[in-house]
């Protein structure tokens, strides 16, 4: 017996996007499977790895725990859409500070990152830590994951220092 299709209207990276789902699609699947947003990784299927974690208005969290049909007129970000014009601050700062391995568990340690630094507290190891207690990764001993999203806040702070500076005529 198919299950009931329910109309959802949601924001993807930005996009307003209104599908029919089945009421028992998971976000995860629904994201994967009917978006092509793969980069939201399927990892555990018990809500334990954290590698599906995404925003969902501007909260982090294991989209394998969610309905499509519950995030109904919310707002997602996935790692897709991190990247503008140029690298998020957590994704320059992974680059920088090698905070990958294999790379399965990556989008979900980048949107816990993008979700603390939404926060615009500051990060110290402790807090960080504290954060990815939800996130399993079997390579990194998340030594360099702690540092890339402390990184990522640095390098917030000095676009935001540049931003800031008057511009001066060029001679």
């Amino acid at each position: 017996m198919a299950s009931e299709r329910i109309p959802v209207t949601l924001t993807i990276n930005g996009q307003k996007i209104v599908r029919d789902v089945e009421s028992r699609t998971l976000l995860v699947h629904f994201l994967r499977d009917e978006m092509n947003l793969t980069g939201t990784h399927v990892g555990c299927d018990t809500s334990q790895c954290g590698a599906c974690t995404v925003l969902l208005d501007n909260q982090a969290v294991k989209s394998c725990t969610i309905l499509a049909v519950q995030a109904d007129g919310s707002e997602i970000l996935t790692v897709e859409g991190l990247e503008g014009e140029h690298l998020h601050p957590i994704q320059e700062a992974f680059r920088e500070k090698h905070g990958l391995q294999c790379g399965f568990c990556t989008p979900g340690a980048m949107m816990l990152g993008a979700y603390l630094l939404n926060r615009h507290e500051p990060l110290t190891e402790e807090i960080v830590r504290e954060h990815l207690d939800g996130l399993l990764c079997r390579c990194t001993g998340y030594e360099n994951i702690v540092r890339s999203i402390q990184r990522a806040q640095e390098i917030m702070i000095e676009r935001q220092t540049l931003q800031s500076r008057p511009v001066t005529g060029v001679g």
